[in-house]
């Protein structure tokens, strides 16, 4: 296994040294078996760049890189270099939030350095045979953060008023609030409407396609 890099610049060079290669090749290099699809292996292509480059956090709320401070993403694009999908950024918590800021947040935390790697998505080509696109380091400019910001702070608002079953997916600029979990049977606490303890799915939150959109057009000028 890669042994975990200790500063930004091996992490970076770790991670362009990757470009090109195949899903196939990086799984054989990690004794790891390709799946037919992602249907039931949804976070398995995050998991395998996450092992290419010795990511040490696994799941804790922590950045994927935390001495670095630097959060891993994947990111399938189609031919035309689009998202095909929103980003899992964190999950969200539903109680316990009185004192709860932007600033401390872990959305915040996760997204104030990242390390973008772009995946052929393309579904008609079959998943061993994808190749891994050209990694970027992005931190948010005061715009976007401010973005971020106001759209967290409005999800959060909502949570507090005993509304997270009116949020929708439709809701927020660049960051959506919807449910996350395997099944509708995992529930989770989460504040009523009266101020009561209520039982729902759990919650993330996720970077729209728009706003990753941009990001992928500014740093590769398409």
């Amino acid at each position: 296994m890669p042994q975990p890099k200790h500063d930004l610049a091996s992490l970076f060079n770790a991670a362009s040294d990757l470009a090109g290669r195949t899903f196939a090749e990086l799984a054989a290099q990690q004794g790891l078996r390709v799946p037919n699809d992602l249907r039931r292996d949804k976070g398995w292509v995050g998991q395998l760049l996450e092992g290419a480059l010795g990511a040490s956090a696994g799941s804790q709320a922590l950045q994927d890189f935390p001495d670095l401070g630097v959060e891993l993403k994947t990111i399938p694009l189609d031919a035309n270099g689009k998202p095909l999908e929103t980003t899992f950024v964190c999950t969200t918590p539903l109680i316990d939030i009185a004192g709860l800021n932007w600033e401390s947040s872990n959305v915040r935390n996760k997204l104030q350095c990242v390390l973008w790697i772009p995946i052929d998505g393309r579904r008609e080509i079959p998943l061993h045979q994808r190749t891994v696109g050209t990694a970027f380091l992005w931190q948010p400019s005061a715009a976007e953060e401010a973005q971020l910001r106001a759209d967290w702070q409005e999800h959060m608002d909502k949570i507090a008023l005993g509304q997270v079953e009116q949020i929708t997916a439709h809701q927020g600029e660049v960051l959506q609030l919807r449910p996350k979990a395997a099944n509708s049977r995992v529930l989770t606490d989460a504040i009523g409407p009266h101020g009561e303890l209520i039982q729902t799915l759990p919650r993330g939150f996720y970077l729209k396609t728009q706003f990753t959109g941009q990001i992928i057009r500014t740093v590769f000028n398409i």
